[in-house]
C-alpha cells in the first residue's frame, strides 16, 4: 500500500487550487449593498423593521446607512431575486443522489408547482458544472428539466482516498467560481441552494503549509469572496445526508473557519469549505434533517423577506485588506444573517 507523506497533502491540493478559474479583478467598491435576513427565535424571517432598528459596523466602527429598503411579500417584486437549486453529484454518494433529486422535485411540485421566485437548476458532475439558462416560476417545468438531466456514471468516488478528495475539491471550487462568473452580469440577488454534504476539508493538525502555499490559498479565498459578492450570490448549504450525518465531523468542524482570513499566514484549506463560504456569504448551513424540502423552504423564505442596507465602504490601506461586517439590532431576540466581511482595495 502506498504511503502519502504529510507534506504531499498541501502541495498536491494547492496545485489543484492554483489551477482554478481566475476571475478578472474588480474595481474598488465604494458603495456596498448588503442583503440582510432577520429571524426570530424560531428562525422565521421578520418583516416590518425600519432603518432605525439597524446598526452597521465595519471593522467594529459604526457606518452610516445611506440607503435602506425592506423587501417582503408585498414588495418582493420590486427587487429581482433568482433561486438556483444545485444538485451536487460529485460530493454526494451515488445512492444518495437519487434521494437528493427526489426531494428537489417534491419541493418544486409543492404549492401546485407555482414558485414565489423565478428558479433554475444547476448540476455538478465529474464533467464540471452545468447551469440551465431557463429561469421560471413553473415548478413542474423544472421537474421535467430535472428528469432530463439524469445522474451519470461516476469516475471520481468518495472512496478513492486523498487523490479523489483533492479532485473533488478542485472540481467544486472551480464550479463555484464559474457559477459566480455566470451570474455576475445578471441583475439582482441570487440564492444558490447547494445540496451537498460538502467537499473534503483537507485540513488537520498535521497540515503544514509553506508561505508560498498560503499565499496561493489566500488569493483563492479573496477571489471567491469577491466573485460571490459582485455576483450578489448568497449561498445556502443543505446536507442531503440528514440525520445520518447528525453529530458527524462536518456538521460542526466548519465553524472553525467562518471567520474571515485577514492575512496569508492564517489561510488553511478548510477556509474554502462549502459551509464556511455559505456563512460568509450571508446564507445558512442546514443539516441533520431528513426533510430537505423544509430546508429548501427556509432558503426560499429568506428570498422573500430581507432588507437591503447600503453604505459607503472605506478604501483599504493595502491590497486585499479584510473588513469584518456586523449588524446589530435594537430589538432583542432577533438574529441577522448577512455577508460577514469583504476585501477592500486601496484608492487607485
Amino acid at each position: 500500500m502506498r504511503t502519502l507523506c504529510v507534506r504531499c497533502v498541501p502541495l498536491f491540493c494547492l496545485s489543484v487550487l492554483s489551477g482554478l478559474a481566475q476571475q478578472p479583478p474588480q474595481p474598488p467598491d465604494r458603495k456596498i449593498a448588503l442583503a440582510v435576513v432577520v429571524t426570530d427565535k424560531s428562525g422565521k424571517p421578520v418583516s416590518g423593521l425600519q432603518q432605525s432598528d439597524f446598526k452597521l459596523l465595519d471593522n467594529k466602527q459604526p457606518q452610516n446607512i445611506v440607503a435602506f429598503q425592506a423587501v417582503n411579500g408585498a414588495t418582493a417584486g420590486d427587487v429581482p431575486v433568482e433561486i438556483i437549486f444545485l444538485s451536487d453529484e460529485v460530493n454526494t454518494a451515488f445512492t444518495r443522489v437519487s434521494f437528493e433529486r427526489t426531494q428537489i422535485a417534491k419541493f418544486l411540485q409543492s404549492q401546485e408547482g407555482e414558485l414565489p421566485r423565478p428558479a433554475s437548476l444547476a448540476f455538478l458532475t465529474d464533467a464540471g458544472i452545468k447551469i440551465d439558462n431557463i429561469s421560471t416560476t413553473d415548478g413542474k417545468a423544472l421537474v421535467a428539466d430535472l428528469d432530463r438531466n439524469r445522474a451519470g456514471l461516476r469516475s471520481i468516488n468518495r472512496d478513492q482516498g486523498f487523490y479523489g478528495a483533492t479532485d473533488r475539491v478542485g472540481l467544486s471550487l472551480n464550479a463555484l467560481q464559474q457559477l459566480a462568473a455566470y451570474e455576475m452580469p445578471r441583475p439582482g440577488r441570487k440564492i444558490v441552494i447547494w445540496i451537498s454534504p460538502g467537499w473534503p476539508f483537507l485540513t488537520g493538525p498535521n497540515e503544514i503549509l509553506t508561505s508560498k502555499e498560503q499565499r496561493t490559498l489566500f488569493n483563492q479565498i479573496v477571489a471567491i469572496s469577491d466573485a460571490l459578492r459582485h455576483a450578489q450570490v448568497t449561498l445556502y448549504s443543505i446536507d442531503p445526508l440528514g440525520t445520518a450525518d447528525a453529530g458527524g465531523f462536518r456538521t460542526f468542524y466548519y465553524e472553525q473557519f467562518v471567520k474571515g482570513v485577514k492575512k496569508p499566514n492564517q489561510a488553511q484549506i478548510g477556509d474554502l469549505a462549502l459551509q464556511a463560504i455559505a456563512v460568509q456569504s450571508g446564507g445558512r448551513v442546514l443539516n441533520s434533517n431528513n426533510d430537505l424540502t423544509s430546508e429548501m423552504a427556509t432558503a426560499v423564505g429568506d428570498a422573500n423577506n430581507f432588507y437591503v442596507l447600503t453604505f459607503n465602504a472605506l478604501p483599504g490601506d493595502g491590497p486585499n485588506e479584510y473588513h469584518s461586517l456586523e449588524i446589530k439590532l435594537d430589538k432583542s431576540g432577533l438574529k441577522a444573517f448577512t455577508r460577514t466581511g469583504y476585501y477592500a482595495q486601496p484608492e487607485r
